[in-house]
């Protein structure tokens, strides 16, 4: 690998384990913007931002943006969009449970996990707790929790066919002892630094406690949680800010990090809601854009919807398209749908293909075998909703929605110049 892959690699891995959550991801994402020079702006205050580099945090998603000097009220955007939540288990109300001197938490399954994967690993809380007069503080514990599995002794046939049961099983111990007398909130209270009593409502989820590593013959291999979808933020952030340092490019340059992609979107910080239409509107008014300006800027702005892939699996090669079949390393995915579940059209994979050559990247196709359902993302969705062309692309993954899922090192990096030579496009 060259020395640049493992340079990004360490960095993305780093945002990973910064990243607990999307509210941690949203946050790390500002904080690396506000070091490289970007403005904080606020949503409940008058603004017209003028040239440079800004950003706007809604809940547990982020807006950036990088306005040239020459733009007008018909410049139109060039969006990196992606999501920073990825499945897990998210804490229910009444979250200290237990039996037979056991502690555990109650958790609701969150998106579409790969349960078995979860099974004994250090976990660890992560999120936001809101407290009784609204202020808002991140939260993260040490690695506290496990989701023990049942030896074997006890379930000859496990290796049959393992069935988890979603309530039964999947309540993870955290200690001993009895519930009545203890509190998984007060231990969250205690990684913030608040009073467990003046919490009055939190959004916190389960999380993989181990960092990534790079590994396989040649360190060709990445392993992680929460690839999806951290790895296209990252990219994304990494790329807006060098863009930014240079200085070049017609176009506005955004960054829209969603929350809420694996349960549909429909929140007001996810693709579904009005926030990208909202912060669009709000550049396009600083620059005195009316209603056909807007339009005007629309028709030349593109999305580039990144979330990650399949790879071709070695042992289920029947799951996968016969003649396009992505390898780990191989390059980033060009994503494509007959019935739109991607966004991506013909003029946007002859655009995705020149901005490759540009960047000096492979690429590599990805398409559905036709008897297997395809997944989707926020190109859609975004093209729905703006009008705007959108093209969907990402990293192949094995091990998709594991809580440690798998990429080769070269490809994040090549995501990255690809995003960037798209925002100086």
């Amino acid at each position: 690998m060259s020395s640049a892959a493992i340079e990004h690699i360490n960095d993305l891995s780093a945002f990973v384990a910064a990243s607990p959550s999307s509210f941690h991801a949203a946050a790390e994402a500002a904080r690396r913007l506000a070091a490289a020079g970007f403005t904080e702006l606020s949503e409940s205050e008058a603004w017209e931002p003028g040239p440079g580099g800004h950003y706007v945090q809604r809940d547990g998603a982020i807006i950036a943006w990088v306005q040239p000097v020459d733009a007008t009220a018909t410049t139109g955007f060039h969006i990196v969009g992606s999501h920073t939540d990825s499945p897990s288990f998210k804490l229910k109300p009444k979250p200290t449970t237990g039996a037979h001197g056991w502690l555990q938490a109650g958790v609701e399954v969150y998106g579409g996990p790969l349960l078995n994967s979860w099974l004994d690993r250090e976990l660890l809380l992560a999120g936001r707790l809101v407290l009784l007069d609204g202020t808002e503080a991140l939260a993260r514990t040490a690695p506290m929790l496990r989701f023990p599995q049942l030896a074997i002794h006890l379930d000859r046939a496990v290796n049959d066919g393992l069935t988890l049961d979603k309530q039964q099983h999947m309540n993870p111990v955290w200690g001993i002892g009895n519930p009545a007398e203890a509190d998984v909130l007060a231990v969250l209270a205690e990684s913030a630094g608040v009073d467990a009593a003046e919490i009055g409502g939190y959004d916190v989820v389960v999380a993989d406690a181990q960092r990534g590593e790079v590994f396989g013959g040649s360190n060709e291999f990445f392993a992680s949680g929460r690839l999806d979808n951290l790895s296209s933020v990252h990219a994304s952030l990494t790329a807006l800010v060098h863009h930014a340092a240079a200085g070049t490019g017609e176009h506005i340059a955004v960054l829209a990090a969603f929350d809420h992609e694996e349960i549909g979107s429909a929140s007001r910080s996810g693709a579904s809601g009005p926030f990208l239409a909202d912060m669009l509107e709000r550049i396009g008014h600083g620059l005195g854009a009316d209603t056909q300006d807007r339009n005007r800027a629309y028709s030349d702005s593109v999305c580039l919807s990144a979330d990650a892939g399949h790879s071709v699996h070695p042992n289920y090669p029947g799951r996968h398209d016969p003649a396009n079949r992505p390898l780990l390393g191989a390059g980033p995915l060009l994503k494509i749908n007959a019935n739109q579940r991607y966004a991506t059209d013909a003029v946007g994979a002859a655009l995705f293909a020149r901005l490759c050559a540009q960047a000096d990247v492979p690429y590599q196709e990805f398409v559905s075998n036709n008897q297997m359902p395809c997944g989707s993302t926020i190109g859609p969705l975004t093209a729905t909703r703006l009008g705007i062309r959108t093209v969907d692309v990402g990293i192949p993954l094995l091990s998709m929605h594991s809580a440690r899922e798998m990429c080769g090192v070269a490809d994040p990096l090549r995501l990255a110049k690809i995003s960037e030579a798209f925002f100086a496009a």
